[in-house]
């Protein structure tokens, strides 16, 4: 079972091949999703500590390409646990001032995945 270090030092196990997103929102990382985890919104985003996946959706590349992040975060709707991780989730639901912190994922990730690899210089420093 993958082993996942949260904000705070938050560690947990979570079966593999789980949506990021729902592994930080089930194990007490209250972190936004407002578009429910389709790769719209980018309020999931996280900073990689360690154990950045090499792959990535092509719906994460383009979301975080149009909004100038790409390389600076990553999008845990967009992301399967199935190794290790340490990540700090940055826009947490607490802090956000809104009524919810948007609507439950899907068990699987959406859009259907489309995976590429992550390309050349976009690691956020801390890998």
């Amino acid at each position: 079972m993958p082993r996942i270090t949260a904000n705070n030092n938050i560690t947990f196990e979570v079966p593999a091949g789980q949506r990021l997103v729902l592994a930080l929102k089930d194990n007490g990382v209250d972190l936004l999703h407002r578009c429910g985890g389709n790769a719209k919104c980018t309020t999931c985003r996280v900073v990689f500590k360690e154990g950045e996946p090499e792959k990535m959706t092509q719906a994460e590349y383009d979301r975080l390409s149009a909004r100038g992040l790409l390389g600076q975060v990553r999008l845990s709707c967009q992301i399967v646990c199935d190794h290790d991780m340490t990540v700090e989730a940055l826009n947490l639901f607490p802090d956000s001032g809104l009524d919810d912190p948007g609507p439950r994922p899907e068990d699987h990730i959406t859009p259907e995945p489309v995976w590429i690899d992550a390309p050349e210089g976009v690691k956020p420093v801390g890998d």
